[in-house]
């Protein structure tokens, strides 16, 4: 899987966002280190705070799966209705520290504004002085 068909699946995820309130559609394609995909959108609720972002959606779908290793994540976001070039939108906090659990330092982050461009970034740098499972060894 190259950078560009991640960077794509993520686009296409974005497109079953439920986002009725923000109007923010967001949408993740992670990479597990067997080569499968598992893509995931925002998901909102009314009563805000049991809504869920992209990146944990497809974390979780992948967690619970049995997938514990991943190599790559592509994120897109952008106001519904708006077309490429996508702002670039990272994890929020929530997810960093989510991804932090199963996810190595180094493992880079698409940040998407296109079909074809995106920003790129390891969680480590979306993260600094993280805490988690290395740090409970």
């Amino acid at each position: 899987m190259d950078k560009k068909e991640l960077a794509n699946l993520a686009i296409k995820a974005r497109q079953m966002s439920y986002s009725p309130y923000s109007h923010f559609q967001v949408g993740a394609a992670l990479l597990a280190k067997d080569g499968r995909v598992f893509t995931g959108c925002n998901i909102e609720n009314a009563a805000y705070t049991p809504s869920n972002c992209a990146e944990r959606t497809a974390l979780f779908k992948a967690v619970s799966e049995g997938v514990r290793e991943f190599s790559m994540l592509a994120v897109v976001g952008a106001a519904a209705g708006q077309s490429e070039p996508f702002p670039v939108t990272g994890p929020c906090g929530v997810c960093r520290q989510a991804l932090n659990e199963f996810c190595e330092l180094d493992m880079p982050i698409l940040l998407v504004t296109g079909a074809d461009s995106w920003e790129e970034v390891t969680l480590g740098q979306l993260l600094p002085y993280d805490f988690g499972p290395r740090d409970l060894k």
